[in-house]
């Protein structure tokens, strides 16, 4: 298929999670191909900046996926915008690592409200309009829903739980016309996998990794085949190739890894940050008080940044 062709000519396609990295990136590619976009962050800055950069007809709202009403309140100004909504991509998500006894309990559940909480808003608020087109929803999964990894419990989580919500809603929504996606992405260069670069523990943890697991990707490879997924509606969509190899083994990778692990696990552990004991209760557990655990790169720390400021004072289209 040819990547100039403006094959998404008069649809509409929403995108969350689209101030940087893939959601940007497949922002421009689909604008390309002749698509309307309707983009939706909480980088305000950033998503006018990919808005400006687009050749065709776009938008953006600010928006927290973890939000039903905030949901609801951009599709209606979506449907608005556009009058009609052809395909939803779930891509908004954020990250945070370490080990599981010492993890921020706000962190951690922010990671699962954003990435598998936020997904099903995002169908929910959403799939009216694709009832309406018989559209097409895509969810943006990982290797982390194939391979799960320590040191990233709640990422592997929401990944895992969004492969399935995405694989159950197919089934109540085909009958009528909608089809259902879900998108496989390993290391792919972002800022996010930029940010967990920096970050000593998560780096020695993808030093750890068999190859090809530990690559970084390029993004625009990777972007070009989710959007000929896209294109195709297709069911699984593979940004990189080898990830389609993966599902036929992925039963016996969590035993794999679980048996690497006692290896590198004092290594990972003697890089990571512990949780003061000032923040730990009497029987040594980490109490209710949430720490300064820093979310992976600067989309994380967007919506870190988001919640601080209270979300009845941000949360709107753009003016």
């Amino acid at each position: 298929m040819s990547r100039s062709r403006p094959s998404f000519r008069g649809r509409t396609v929403v995108i969350t999670g689209a101030a940087r990295g893939v959601g940007a990136q497949l922002a421009r590619t689909l604008s390309a191909r002749g698509a309307r976009l309707a983009l939706v962050g909480l980088e305000r800055g950033e998503l006018a900046a990919v808005t400006r950069s687009l050749v065709g007809e776009a938008d953006y709202w600010y928006a927290d996926v973890a939000d039903a009403e905030d949901m609801f309140r951009t599709a209606r100004s979506v449907a608005r915008r556009f009058g009609r909504v052809d395909a939803v991509v779930a891509n908004a998500g954020i990250a945070v690592g370490g080990p599981f006894l010492h993890a921020d309990p706000a962190a951690w559940r922010r990671v699962i409200e954003v990435n598998l909480v936020g997904g099903a808003n995002t169908a929910r608020a959403f799939l009216p309009a694709l009832l309406d087109s018989r559209g097409y929803y895509l969810q943006i999964a990982s290797l982390a829903a194939l391979a799960p990894t320590p040191m990233m419990t709640a990422y592997c989580a929401s990944k895992s739980g969004v492969e399935a919500f995405a694989h159950a809603l197919r089934a109540e929504v085909a009958h009528r016309g909608v089809r259902v996606g879900v998108a496989y992405l390993t290391w792919t260069d972002t800022d996010m996998v930029r940010g967990a670069e920096r970050e000593p523990m998560l780096r020695e943890l993808r030093a750890r990794l068999p190859r090809p697991a530990g690559r970084t990707y390029p993004l625009a490879p990777a972007v070009d085949r989710i959007a000929d997924g896209l294109e195709r509606r297709a069911h699984h969509i593979y940004a990189q190739r080898w990830l389609r190899a993966a599902q036929f083994f992925r039963a016996a990778l969590p035993a794999a890894s679980a048996r690497r692990a006692p290896n590198y696990m004092p290594a990972l552990e003697s890089l990571a940050s512990p949780a003061p004991a000032s923040l730990l209760t009497p029987s040594g557990a980490p109490s209710s008080t949430p720490l300064a655990t820093p979310f992976v790169g600067p989309g994380g720390a967007a919506d870190a940044a988001a919640r601080s400021v209270g979300w009845a004072s941000v949360c709107s289209r753009n003016p």
